[in-house]
């Protein structure tokens, strides 16, 4: 990445506005969306365009299995996690098998048309209250979500692919949707750390990024977690000791306009501690922080940034359906 800002494109091809766009120097990543894609050879086509505007754009995708996966014809279908959180329950080393293999073939896929990264996995903990969580989720159980999504990221590192567990500190006890409003998670700080963020920490140096949540936890802080630096500094940073990349949550959602307009966002959530602002679904709101962002390159970022290129050389999808490896996780990542 060369700038801090993801945001996305209009349609199947570049349009001369993606273009302007695009190249601005605080952009460093395009995120992908389903109006993106119509096949494995159009998706290629529009990556292979894309990195070509810029040396250092990448290109990354909502694609986590189950409801959230944004390329479909052409693409293994994903189960949900919660499916491997239940054959956990059964078998534990066969869930954690497949979901390793799964790992493999959604990020072997993706970057076989130049997908770069996909931010994946959720390691929210399903408190059966938050609907836009749910089959998300791989279980209740901090313990088994740490399992199944670092069993889920080695199998994206074997496809070269870095990974990203969203949304800390956890969005899955609230209900409300951030996409629409603020949610207000109400519970105490120690039950918090000791649940909700505790995948976090016990995946130790396999989460190259992060994701926070457009939450509000007044136990911790009067801000949500992507503007708050007791959040995002004090207690991933400092008390995790995570040294991976940070993603805000898009700021154009409902759940961060208490913080300001999208200018006001975007900086908080740089002194928050924030490396990467996503802003998508708005070019107006992408043009306003373009336009108006303060940002210097420091040498974390550039680090940070660093570890989230892709690793190793990748198959065409042809190439990568006929490979021995690929063929096997098929089999491996089934959930029945």
């Amino acid at each position: 990445m060369i700038g801090p800002i993801v945001c996305d494109i209009q349609g199947l091809r570049l349009t001369d506005e993606d273009r302007r766009r695009l190249t601005h120097p605080l952009v460093g990543m395009v995120i992908l969306f389903s109006r993106n894609y119509a096949d494995p050879e159009q998706l290629s086509a529009l990556c292979e365009e894309i990195h070509d505007l810029q040396p250092g754009l990448m290109i990354s995708v909502d694609h986590e299995g189950g409801r959230v996966q944004r390329f479909r014809d052409g693409f293994t279908q994903i189960p949900a996690m919660a499916e491997y959180g239940r054959m956990y329950m059964r078998s534990p080393e066969r869930a954690l098998k497949a979901a390793k293999a799964a790992g493999y073939v959604m990020a072997a896929e993706l970057r076989a048309c130049g997908v770069d990264m996909t931010f994946a996995p959720v390691l929210d903990l399903n408190w059966g209250r938050s609907e836009i969580i749910g089959e998300r989720a791989f279980s209740i159980d901090p313990k088994v979500v740490a399992r199944l999504a670092d069993a889920l990221c080695q199998g994206m590192a074997l496809a070269g692919m870095a990974n990203c567990g969203k949304h800390f500190p956890g969005h899955g006890f609230v209900e409300a949707d951030s996409h629409l409003d603020l949610p207000v998670d109400e519970r105490g700080e120690a039950q918090i750390v000791a649940t909700d963020v505790a995948p976090y920490d016990w995946m130790g140096v396999s989460l190259t990024s992060i994701m926070t949540a457009h939450v509000k936890y007044p136990a911790i802080d009067d801000q949500p977690a992507s503007f708050s630096r007791r959040i995002v500094t004090d207690l991933l940073r400092d008390r995790l000791g995570f040294t991976g990349f940070v993603f805000s949550d898009d700021l154009s959602m409902k759940g961060a306009v208490s913080a300001g307009g999208i200018v006001e966002r975007g900086q908080k959530a740089l002194q928050a501690g924030c490396d990467g602002l996503i802003v998508c679904n708005s070019p107006a709101d992408a043009d306003e922080l373009l336009n108006g962002l303060v940002w210097n390159p420091t040498r974390d970022f550039v680090l940070r940034a660093a570890a989230l290129a892709p690793k190793g050389m990748s198959l065409s999808m042809r190439e990568l359906k006929k490979s021995a490896l690929y063929c096997r996780a098929l089999r491996e990542m089934r959930v029945n």
